[in-house]
């Protein structure tokens, strides 16, 4: 569904790519010629309409002359009939000779035929009829030419184009003042002749020469109306032309604001997509490894809160600057939403890639000089592909999602550092991505088979090595993975919610075991169980877990609820009152990890609490060794006595931090020294010791 939509984009983006401003201007240039040849072919078929016109009367006179010459010694009639009407005329017979003529003979060769529509006065039915009319020239002035395909051109067609060559108006043009007259009379109507021929039944040849009048007004009224349609073809063509240059810059403009980031003034992620795809898939670059990275501006929505959106603009304009002066040829970069940006780079291995971007971070951190910004980059490689024959086709099957996908997931394995720092997407990274969608697709079954298991570890009195309380520790017993510890599990339940689900079922287990123990009459000790800062938004949770203790019918002294510092970040109030409400119901309620964060003492102040855990860092590594760290460890003991709270110190593994804590009164020690987490039979065991 989702590859299929990218397509449909695919295709509406390349759609868009071909639109081209000469497009429309090419088609503009075509129309325009077909047009043009259009019009002069109108021009051309009324001319010869016009001739058609005037030469069929005379065609039908000549056709009643010949009609004449053919009867009974009608031939001198028909000759006499010329001579009174002064005709020109040449009589041939078949073999071309002259048998009779009368004027100039300027009969030249013939050119073309044309079609008449006569009446036949023969014909008793009055009928139309269309002949072919042999056609001579006049060589004194040709009126018709044809070209090898026959197409006729017409001599006042040639007058319109040059009208001074015509004999006529020449010698009216070179006469003087007092041939006006003969002048206007020449402009008026001009005389072309054209040799018509007719055949007769004595197998000759009767060519007649008629003069076509042409007047000028008829020219003139021709040129009009062409003059017209020229004025108001050129008029809509304009329009169109215009009309389409400017849906073309229109939709240019709109394509740019589509692939521009109005932030940066850069490019927009929906540019890249394509653009990346289309690099990627190129031939020359079938050999070349590229890098996907996503690079993010860290704590970007802080910056804008503490100082303003057009700043954070400002910045995220400079960080593409210099994200853009360190590219390549070929190499392309578009911020995608906020303060991250997605880049193509061309290297040749991932340690190469790497170290680039840790170099451009270094640098981006100090993009403004009164900040130092931090930088979280994933990559992601495309490697060449290799067919069985050594040779590396082209790349087909691309996708940049699925690619910028893997780069922001090796990104978001930084999420919660401050500083900053760069992730490559490599095998473990796909490991550990399968782990997790396993984990994500087991963890209902899991739960409901029961899979995960109570561990118990003590806290012990330091001065009196006595049981004194326990804290409930969850591991996974999977049938299919085996046995899996927290740190690979609970992470994932934190990130995806499904950690509510398992602070209920650490509290029903552990309510359960310890009925179960004072039914079997063991003096049981308090036990702490751990629940989520992520279930802390939810207002009735000092009424679920009353209500689960209930439910299994053990005694609310019996339970410790153990809360993270971090918890105490979120919504104090909210906070307060839940641990008011538990309180209220008869649990104990303990800090855990105190010391770890920066905080610490203001929660102290506020919260009302019950039992203060040390953080194991203090008694880990060089520290523990140094008076510096003696003396934070003995005055937090000594405050959280002086607010009437029980203290523990986790991670104690050494007899020396035994004695230490021993002599500054610590109530309880939790760590390797006296036991490591145990099944709920060993604890069991210890009970009974």
């Amino acid at each position: 569904m989702a590859s299929a939509k990218r397509d449909k984009k695919k295709k509406k983006y390349f759609k868009l790519r071909k639109h081209r401003i000469w497009l429309p201007i090419i088609m503009f240039f075509v129309i325009s010629v077909m047009i043009f040849f259009i019009m002069l072919l109108l021009m051309t078929v009324f001319a010869e309409a016009s001739v058609q016109s005037k030469l069929t009367s005379e065609y039908s006179h000549i056709m009643a002359v010949t009609s004449v010459y053919n009867t009974e010694n009608g031939q001198q009639a028909a000759l006499d009939l010329m001579e009174k009407e002064n005709w020109t005329y040449i009589l041939r017979d078949k073999n071309g000779k002259v048998l009779a003529s009368r004027g100039d003979d300027t009969c030249g060769e013939k050119e073309s035929l044309l079609y008449m529509e006569y009446n036949d006065p023969d014909d008793d039915e009055d009928t139309v009829k269309v002949v072919k009319v042999p056609t001579y020239t006049d060589t004194e002035r040709s009126f018709l030419s044809a070209d090898s395909d026959g197409d006729i051109e017409l001599e006042y067609m040639k007058l319109l184009r040059n009208m001074a060559e015509n004999d006529e108006l020449k010698k009216a043009l070179s006469s003087d003042k007092d041939n006006e007259k003969s002048l206007g009379q020449a402009i008026e109507t001009i005389k072309i002749p054209i040799w018509l021929s007719v055949p007769t039944d004595g197998d000759s040849t009767l060519i007649v020469k008629v003069n076509v009048m042409a007047q000028m007004t008829d020219i003139a009224a021709m040129l009009v109306a062409i003059l017209a349609m020229i004025i108001v073809m050129a008029i809509v063509m304009i329009i169109i032309f215009i009309h389409a240059v400017s849906n073309a810059l229109y939709q240019s403009k709109v394509k740019k604001l589509f692939f521009n980031d109005i932030s940066t003034d850069g490019r927009s992620w929906m540019w890249f997509l394509f653009n990346a795809e289309h690099i990627l898939r190129k031939r020359k670059w079938a050999k070349t490894r590229f890098a996907v990275v996503d690079l993010t501006f860290i704590n970007y929505r802080s910056f804008c809160l503490c100082h303003s959106i057009e700043e954070g603009d400002r910045v995220l304009t400079a960080i593409h600057q210099m994200i853009a002066k360190s590219l390549g040829r070929n190499e392309i970069c578009a911020r995608n939403s906020e303060g991250t940006f997605d880049l193509l780079l061309i290297e040749d291995s991932a340690q190469q890639a790497e170290q680039r971007i840790k170099e451009l971070i270094l640098q981006l951190e100090h993009t403004d000089e009164a900040h130092r910004f931090a930088f979280h980059a994933g990559i992601y490689m495309v490697e060449p592909v290799e067919n069985t024959s050594g040779l590396f086709p082209r790349r087909k099957n691309v996708d940049i999602e699925e690619y910028h996908n893997n780069a922001s997931n090796a990104r978001s394995a930084l999420d919660g550092r401050e500083d900053s720092g760069v992730s490559l997407f490599d095998s473990k990274f796909m490991e550990d991505q399968r782990w997790r969608d396993t984990v994500q697709e087991q963890q209902q079954k899991a739960l409901d088979n029961e899979e995960f298991v109570v561990y118990y570890q003590p806290k012990y009195d330091p001065r009196t090595e006595e049981l004194r309380g326990a804290e409930a520790l969850i591991r996974w017993q999977s049938p299919e993975f085996g046995f899996v510890t927290p740190y690979r599990f609970i992470p994932i339940f934190e990130k995806n919610g499904f950690i509510t689900e398992i602070d209920h079922y650490m509290i029903s287990h552990v309510a359960r075991d310890q009925k179960r123990w004072l039914d079997q009459g063991y003096k049981c000790v308090p036990v702490s169980v751990n629940v989520s800062r992520a279930h802390f938004i939810e207002s009735d949770l000092a009424e679920q877990i009353r209500d689960l203790v209930d439910s299994e019918g053990a005694p609310h002294s019996c339970i410790e609820i153990e809360l993270t510092e971090s918890a105490f970040f979120d919504d104090k109030k909210a906070m307060i009152n839940t641990i008011m409400k538990l309180k209220a119901y008869g649990f104990s309620v303990s800090m855990d990890d105190f010391g770890s964060g920066y905080s610490s003492l203001n929660s102290l102040k506020d919260m009302p609490l019950d039992v203060l855990k040390l953080d194991a860092e203090f008694f880990r590594g060089e520290a523990a060794d140094t008076e510096r760290g003696e003396i934070v460890v003995s005055e937090a003991i000594r405050l959280a006595k002086s607010l009437n709270m029980k203290t523990v110190a986790e991670g104690v593994e050494v007899r020396e931090q035994v004695d230490f804590l021993a002599q500054q009164e610590c109530d309880m020690i939790q760590g390797y020294y006296f036991a490591k987490p145990m099944p709920h039979d060993e604890y069991e065991q210890r009970m009974k010791q």
